[in-house]
């Protein structure tokens, strides 16, 4: 949106210096906060040109703008040794709400890249818990897949849950030889397998020796198609996917393109493994075939064990074989935790080595998140179940709203919204790269850095225009050059750079630069609230500040989209 401003600014320098107008434009930027003016334009490039100093060349350079017209510009100004243009607060209210009033919900969605982009998250195991450490991968990958299809490109969802394995087998012993009931129940059916999955950890405990070797026994026997076995876990399996999916759908997820699972690489890694020892890019140590790393410095990458057995290594190569014949993408992210970094770096390494193109392939990693300082571990017993954290969460959002006039039949609903967007907002507003303490007392808060502030401030709005519509105000047509307060012209700025956001978060990976982004605006919209009179005495002046007011409304619900929050209108 800056580039009409920036083009009249280096084309206005090029009648003056020595330089093209597109080598001037180059060098403008956006002036620091605190700082005079809007575009900075730095003269030490000129120096050596004009033989004079910075500080002169600014001299020269500001006697002469100050003879020039600019519909764009208010006034021009020389900060030491930079030049720096003020822009005209109407001519940005017209660039800025013409083109939110005529894009709606696509303002500043991006042209087409042309680009297939593969995203792999949203993958708890079956036959285990969901816990709040699976919260924060289902969050992100949504919210990374919404950013990355907003910003042109194409974007394949897919999850990869590991739906069999040494976990499988022992949940299964456990619920064959030592759960009485024997009938499946029908609802939270993840938090009822992860309780059963807790306490056959603990049953191995009692006697390691025989109980391990049972389970290894089963596992055996299910890998080879035993008929009751395989019944049983098909049985289940679906269930905890059918669970699964439907929390992946409370927390926002809006489709999955494409479900790989660790059982239909099972039989693919066979031949790609022994394809690869053939040609002399694995190889055999101590009876087990390995990849050397470590002329990369990434040590050995295990493939298969010296009993056939495989890995996780060997069925995340398959994996990655299958996504390529699928999709043939341009990039293909993988958004797992942090632990395992380590693991990708081989991963990927292997797959250069087999000829995959690895600049296309990205781990996304993330922190852990803890509850009241405890780590998640579905193994220890020590987790916070999903379930169980999204009720507290709940319970304390309605807790909260239960004396506010909000209309009863509204009430459930807008305490949904409001529990959604203060786990949402704590986890997204965080660098993915670094852990979390989730305290729901602090995320449910009005003030601060939070999804109900955000909400707060979005419900604000919505009032503030619902009077104006009581009143009969015609602020559709309102007249922006009427908007000259500074902290007008901060809102304007702020709207303006959100295309800019939007790219960053793409490029990183990191939709925390959207949840400050809207953050930064709800904090500026609200200091604007008790500052300037929206309505106002002057009729023109209360349409244009109302106009103001509505397409706002709609930058928060592009935000809120691309964080994956539900707007709360009355609150």
């Amino acid at each position: 949106m800056f580039q009409t401003f920036k083009t009249e600014f280096s084309q206005l320098l090029a009648k003056i210096f020595p330089l093209s107008a597109q080598e001037i434009e180059n060098e403008i930027a956006l002036a620091p906060e605190n700082v005079e003016g809007d575009f900075a334009f730095p003269c030490f490039k000129l120096s050596k040109i004009l033989q004079k100093t910075p500080i002169e060349i600014a001299k020269q350079g500001i006697e002469e703008l100050s003879k020039m017209e600019s519909q764009l510009f208010s006034s021009f100004v020389m900060v030491g040794p930079y030049l720096n243009a003020k822009i005209n607060v109407w001519s940005l209210a017209k660039e800025v709400l013409e083109k939110i009033e005529k894009e709606k919900s696509d303002f500043w969605k991006g042209e087409s890249t042309w680009k297939k982009i593969l995203i792999e998250g949203r993958q708890p195991n079956t036959h285990k818990t969901v816990h709040i450490g699976h919260v924060r991968n289902i969050l992100l990958s949504e919210s990374i897949s919404r950013i990355m299809e907003f910003a042109g490109n194409e974007v394949i969802k897919c999850s990869y849950p590991g739906d069999i394995g040494a976990h499988v087998a022992k949940w299964l012993w456990y619920f064959i030889n030592f759960y009485e009931e024997k009938t499946l129940p029908t609802v939270n059916f993840s938090k009822w397998v992860g309780e059963l999955y807790t306490k056959a950890t603990l049953k191995v405990d009692e006697n390691p020796d025989q109980y391990k070797k049972e389970i290894e026994d089963l596992q055996k026997n299910l890998e080879d198609g035993d008929e009751e076995l395989v019944k049983l876990w098909k049985e289940t399996r679906k269930l905890c996917l059918e669970d699964l999916e439907h929390i992946c759908q409370e927390l926002g997820t809006t489709r999955i393109d494409k479900w790989y699972y660790e059982s239909e690489v099972e039989q693919e890694w066979i031949q790609i493994v022994k394809d690869m020892e053939k040609k002399g890019i694995a190889q055999y140590s101590q009876g087990a075939i390995a990849m050397d790393l470590t002329a990369y410095k990434l040590d050995w990458f295990l493939l298969l064990k010296s009993n056939g057995a495989s890995l996780y290594s060997t069925k995340d190569i398959a994996l990655a074989y299958r996504k390529r014949n699928d999709y043939h993408y341009d990039e293909s992210l993988y958004i797992v935790g942090s632990e395992q970094i380590h693991h990708f770096e081989q991963l990927f390494k292997t797959l250069e080595l087999c000829g995959f193109d690895a600049t296309k392939l990205h781990h996304i990693a993330y922190g852990l998140i803890d509850l009241k300082s405890w780590k998640m571990s579905s193994r220890a017993g020590n987790v916070i179940l999903y379930e169980d954290f999204r009720d507290q969460v709940l319970n304390t959002a309605r807790e909260m709203l239960k004396d506010r006039e909000i209309p009863q039949d509204q009430k459930e609903i807008i305490a949904q919204k409001i529990a959604f967007s203060a786990i949402k907002f704590s986890i997204l507003l965080q660098d993915s790269e670094k852990g979390i303490t989730f305290d729901d007392s602090q995320a449910l808060s009005f003030e601060g850095e939070t999804g109900p502030y955000l909400e707060y401030t979005y419900a604000r709005i919505c009032s503030v225009l619902k009077k104006g519509k009581e009143e009969n105000s015609d602020f559709q047509n309102g007249d922006y050059t009427l908007l000259q307060d500074d902290l007008e012209k901060t809102l304007l700025l702020q709207i303006a750079q959100f295309s800019d956001i939007i790219q960053k978060a793409s490029a990183t990976y990191k939709p925390n630069y959207i949840a400050r982004f809207a953050l930064d605006l709800a904090q500026t919209f609200n200091t604007y609230y008790h500052s300037c009179k929206i309505h106002s005495d002057d009729v023109n002046l209360t349409n244009a500040r109302l106009r103001l007011c509505q397409d706002i409304t709609q930058v928060f619900k592009n935000a809120f989209y691309l964080l994956g929050i539900e707007e709360v209108e009355v609150m």
